[in-house]
């Protein structure tokens, strides 16, 4: 089950002016379910988006990635079931036919419209299934259907994933809220995950980009369920400017650091939800790494505790087998690290330090920690002043079953 975690209360999710959000089944992986989302964006809306490094990405990470070249969106197509991945010059003809039935649903051209979608990969595209729905999810169109499209796009998630928060910029009050999908397939340059975060504020279209990427750095790109990199994995930031703040054009100044907090807050809350209901979890762990010389060798070593089969185990049995912990700082690729000068914590517990077990470490006090549902492992590198967080889960019984049975 999750991991204290549960699906937010629908009205806690705003409506953001300029997004309507509508849902059908397309019944492409099971008859009945509500599997396409459809969300209708007002003329004048910015979007920005970062997508998977996976070379083998899918069709619709393609034309995203082709789209989003062009000035205007007004519409992105979401469906469950089935990734239109590793399917060729045939997927992409398929997402390009999703794309052009909902322009002429929308009254816009195909370049307009931004494909999703996540499932199983290597099969078909029912775009005939997708197309016969698409009426219906613009029937349902309505700005307070945030929570019907967080249950939409969920695969294998247990809990939907959705959030809202409210800042002041420029003197008006800004709405950000946003949905994501992902429990497993995870991991960092893109963490199979889908995450869609609209405001209303305004802000300049150059700022847009740099925004998603800064923001995608300390969230999404800071969760791993399994170290798999997914091949759809999409970020989108939606920017509707219908808030009346004047036009945020200044990355350094105080409007542009209220909004970037206000969105990144929502894509944390997200992600680490994502962690939390990791597929068959049990334990939702966070990797501090502080005192790096640098924000890449803290990362390479957070992320080296952090999908290591070995410490996920360990963590699900509650057992304190916290070697594991310190092979894999060894092994994280830094290769000048001073192992005699750090210390690893689990909780408020000195585990290691000066190469070795702490003198004051007991196994029971490793013990009791690995029993809580929520963990923090520490290392302190003591060799400068840079940090970084990862998070995470446990490997359980459930996760070989939830993946050995993903297809049927």
């Amino acid at each position: 089950m999750p991991v204290n975690l549960t699906a937010p209360d629908p009205a806690s999710l705003l409506p953001v002016a300029g997004v309507r959000l509508g849902i059908a089944s397309a019944g492409i992986k099971k008859p009945g379910k509500r599997d396409l989302t459809l969300i209708e964006l007002a003329p004048g809306t910015q979007v920005a988006g970062v997508f998977t490094q996976n070379r083998f990405c899918a069709a619709p990470v393609t034309l995203c990635k082709q789209h989003l070249a062009h000035d205007t969106i007004r519409a992105l197509v979401i469906n469950t079931g089935n990734a239109n991945a590793g399917t060729g010059e045939e997927g992409l003809s398929r997402a390009r036919q999703t794309c052009e039935a909902v322009a002429q649903l929308m009254g816009c051209a195909a370049e307009n419209v931004l494909p999703f979608s996540t499932g199983v990969i290597l099969e078909p595209l029912p775009a005939d299934k997708i197309l016969t729905a698409l009426p219906a999810a613009q029937a349902d169109l309505a700005s307070a259907h945030w929570s019907e499209a967080a249950h939409a796009i969920m695969t294998t998630d247990i809990v939907a994933k959705g959030a809202s928060r409210q800042a002041q910029v420029g003197g008006k009050t800004i709405t950000v809220t946003g949905i994501a999908k992902g429990s497993g397939m995870i991991h960092p340059n893109m963490a199979t995950m889908l995450g869609y975060v609209a405001t209303d504020a305004a802000i300049a279209p150059s700022l847009m980009q740099q925004l998603v990427k800064e923001v995608a750095d300390v969230s999404f790109n800071c969760v791993t369920v399994d170290g798999d990199t997914s091949t759809n994995d999409s970020f989108i930031l939606i920017a509707t400017g219908q808030a009346g703040n004047a036009t945020i054009a200044d990355p350094a100044g105080a409007d542009y650091a209220a909004l970037k907090a206000a969105v990144s807050a929502v894509s944390i809350e997200l992600a680490q939800a994502m962690a939390r209901d990791g597929e068959g979890a049990t334990k939702f762990i966070t990797v501090q790494i502080e005192g790096g010389r640098d924000h890449a060798e803290c990362k390479q070593i957070a992320y080296a505790i952090a999908r290591s089969p070995l410490i996920k185990t360990a963590f699900f049995a509650s057992d304190p087998n916290l070697g594991r912990i310190l092979a894999a700082i060894g092994y994280a690729g830094v290769s000048d690290l001073d192992v005699n000068t750090l210390q690893v914590y689990l909780g408020d517990v000195l585990v290691a330090e000066k190469g070795g077990r702490a003198a004051s470490y007991t196994e029971a006090q490793g013990a009791a920690v690995m029993k809580e549902a929520d963990i923090t492992v520490r290392v302190a590198l003591n060799r400068g002043d840079v940090s970084a967080t990862v998070w995470t889960c446990d490997f359980s019984y459930d996760y070989v079953k939830i993946n050995a049975e993903y297809r049927t």
